[in-house]
């Protein structure tokens, strides 16, 4: 068992050490703020504009932020790992519905403890962020995947 422990330590070392991880992260980071105001625009206009519950708008500026975030990751982030369109979509978007998944149910608490619906969801989709990066990094988008 400490064989193994020690290997994983190896290669997440090993993947802090690489610069082109770090340039990914960072270009991800820029992507998704731009997601981030696109989803959170969408949001405030199904929310306050259309009078839509705050579940059925996150999910509304989820698909419109997702397509916006799937299309520059794939032209610029992950531009070297570009698979078959469809196939890297569909796992683009498995991932990105697991972090819709996080990110309503840590919306619901903070809605519930009382926070502001605009600014829960400001907080809910920043919490989500790590995770979404690690599963496009190494699923959506993995080198060779196809």
């Amino acid at each position: 068992m400490s064989t193994q422990v020690e290997v994983t330590r190896s290669r997440v070392g090993g993947a802090l050490r690489r610069r082109r991880n770090w340039e990914q992260l960072v270009k991800f980071c820029v992507v998704g703020a731009s997601g981030y105001v696109v989803n959170l625009v969408v949001y405030t206009l199904l929310l306050r504009g259309l009078g839509l519950h705050y579940g059925p708008a996150a999910v509304g500026s989820f698909l419109v932020a997702v397509t916006n975030n799937y299309t520059w990751n794939r032209m610029w982030t992950f531009r070297s790992a570009r698979g078959h369109v469809v196939f890297q979509g569909l796992r683009f978007f498995v991932v990105s519905v697991l972090a819709l998944g996080a990110n309503l149910v840590v919306l619901a608490l903070l809605v519930a403890v009382g926070l502001d619906e605009v600014l829960a969801q400001a907080i809910a989709i920043v919490v989500v962020t790590p995770v979404n990066f690690v599963g496009n990094k190494l699923w959506s988008f993995r080198a060779g995947h196809r």
